[in-house]
């Protein structure tokens, strides 16, 4: 009989093959007192477990193919730089002396509290930091318990075409996985932000996270359909599913071809009204994916994942170099670069303060811009950066997060004082680098015509938009229902922005997940819409549904709509649009 299990889809498509189940050997650590003696010895043991460790990712590194996108084996080398790390390296030690401890106990306790602080903290990439912090750990862990490697660890295991079932994979895992030529993967833990995640999405390996007990009900060698679009796993298929999961992936495919015939199309409605569709790209290796897909340019580079994927912020010139290579990669197009958008409680590195650790909700919390004033060492250097990179290409900053124009002018004092300082000392750059801000914030949306007044450009950032707009933590489950884009009173937001933006002759593009949503491309269009930011992956269906769009019909049935006090009349609004 056929199963059905449910999770996160974090990488989209479909893969269908045998189920390989990764039973990693459960790490069983046992407390014994070493005495004075012994101890030598012992921490002798933990420095050979933490070598071990590093020789086995080194190797991992050097087996990448020299294709492989910079920023993907700098997950790798992250998780090199935490095995150099005193917390892993000497704070285990000092329980050691402290208590007699063996070298697994004092390893796994000081791993404890290290995860115990990052599960007492609200933030999506800090439990990223998280799941990396007990990968590694874990890794020297086996090491000093001898546990034999995973099958897909091994060099010579043939893995082609199968589905890969673990309780948690790690990048290193991920970049394996790709080596072997996995079909697709299912995890009983991890979420869409998780580094392995990210990895996945980029190699284009369809995946679901968060299936409890996926190797419980999941069977070795069994036939599995994983739908990494609606996040669904189906064990036991019967011959009826199969065909149909196939004859959709082979749509798919085909869909892909049709699609993308509309590369060098022009982005236009049905009579003629022209759209700009840009691209969101988070990882150096989305700078050519985004270019492939025919985006105008870039309306959102996130860019903290430069921050997150080391022990110390990045320096100037680190900056310089990838906003460089993304300035290459689309010439004389616009870039549109956003200064870090990093959590309260986020920790980057040693420069980062780790005084907002206890912060209630950090997404309320010292986050983004606010994060960026108050601690200037991390923000000016790549506001210095992203100036310098304004003499290559047409580069727009954009200020993330913005809840009042005092920030935006505090931001743009900064800028204003290093571009004096490089025409002083001759530094080439653009002093017309325009400065814009995106809204997420409600009651800068209910003031949007003063900043567009203010800045250069606007963009609408409905993730954190709607969560704010209807108080919810999205990522919390009891309460994640309530995140909805059809909320009357979010479509309300948003059309009002549009509106105070297109009055003070200001661009506004959003660049939300909304955005690259097609449901949802008519409504936006209705709205006044008139600049999309969206996935690579998203753009040509963006596209293809701007092209069977006649803009007038759209928008005097979303105005009518609009003017409703019956929340019914939303919903059915979608459907009206087809």
């Amino acid at each position: 009989m056929t199963i059905a299990l449910h999770g996160k889809g974090i990488s989209r498509g479909i893969a269908l093959g045998a189920a390989h189940i990764v039973q990693r050997d459960t790490l069983e650590v046992v407390e014994y007192t070493v005495s004075a003696a012994e101890l030598p010895l012992e921490l002798a043991r933990l420095d050979s477990a933490v070598e071990e460790s590093r020789q086995g990712l080194r190797a991992m590194r050097e087996r990448i193919p020299a294709h492989t996108p910079s920023d993907i084996v700098a997950f790798i080398d992250a998780h090199l730089l935490m095995l150099d790390d005193p917390h892993l390296t000497e704070e285990p030690k000092r329980l050691m002396h402290e208590r007699g401890c063996n070298a697994e106990w004092a390893l796994k306790l000081q791993r404890d509290a290290l995860i115990s602080v990052f599960d007492s903290m609200d933030d999506a990439y800090l439990r990223t930091r998280r799941d990396d912090v007990d990968h590694v750990f874990n890794r020297v862990l086996r090491a000093l318990l001898n546990h034999a490697p995973a099958r897909h660890e091994g060099g010579e295991a043939n893995l082609e075409g199968l589905i890969l079932i673990a309780d948690d994979l790690s990048p290193a895992d991920a970049l394996l996985m790709q080596q072997h030529g996995i079909a697709g993967f299912i995890t009983e833990y991890g979420g869409p932000t998780s580094h392995t995640a990210i990895i996945a999405r980029s190699l284009g390996l369809p995946g679901v996270v968060g299936v409890p007990h996926a190797r419980r009900y999941l069977r070795e060698g069994e036939a599995l359909i994983v739908d990494g679009d609606e996040g669904l796993v189906l064990g036991d298929a019967d011959q009826r599913i199969l065909e149909h999961y196939r004859a959709r992936r082979d749509e798919r495919q085909k869909k892909v071809s049709r699609l993308a015939r509309l590369k060098r199309a022009p982005a236009m409605t049905a009579d003629g009204v022209p759209i700009e569709l840009l691209a969101n790209v988070d990882l150096e290796s989305d700078f050519e994916l985004a270019k492939a897909s025919g985006a105008r340019g870039v309306g959102l580079y996130r860019t903290e994942f430069l921050y997150m994927n080391r022990l110390d912020p990045p320096s100037e010139e680190e900056h310089l170099a990838v906003y460089g290579r993304l300035v290459e990669a689309f010439r004389q197009q616009p870039v549109t670069i956003r200064t870090m958008d990093i959590g309260a409680d986020k920790q980057t590195g040693a420069g980062v303060s780790s005084s907002r650790a206890n912060t209630v909700n950090p997404a309320l919390g010292m986050r983004a811009v606010r994060l960026g004033l108050k601690e200037p060492e991390l923000l000016v250097p790549q506001l210095r950066a992203i100036v310098r990179a304004s003499a290559l290409g047409q580069v727009r900053l954009m200020i993330p997060m913005l809840s009042d124009l005092d920030e935006a002018a505090q931001v743009t004092h900064l800028i204003r004082g290093i571009q004096a300082e490089f025409t002083r000392l001759g530094v080439p750059h653009d002093p017309a680098m325009p400065i814009g801000g995106m809204l997420e914030v409600p009651a800068a949306v209910m003031f949007a015509d003063g900043f567009a007044r203010a800045l250069d450009f606007l963009s609408i950032g409905t993730n954190d938009l709607i969560q704010y707009a209807v108080a919810i933590d999205r990522v919390n489950e009891e309460v994640s229902y309530l995140y909805d884009p059809l909320n009357p009173g979010v479509l309300r937001l948003i059309e009002l922005a549009i509106r105070h933006a297109d009055a003070a002759d200001c661009p506004i593009a959003m660049c939300g997940e909304m955005a690259g949503d097609v449901r949802y491309t008519r409504l936006l269009l209705g709205l006044g819409l008139r600049a999309f930011s969206v996935h690579p992956s998203l753009l040509l269906e963006v596209k293809q549904v701007l092209a069977e769009t006649e803009l007038q019909p759209v928008r005097r049935l979303v105005a009518k709509t609009l003017k409703s006090t019956d929340p019914a009349r939303y919903r059915e609004l979608l459907t009206a649009l087809g």
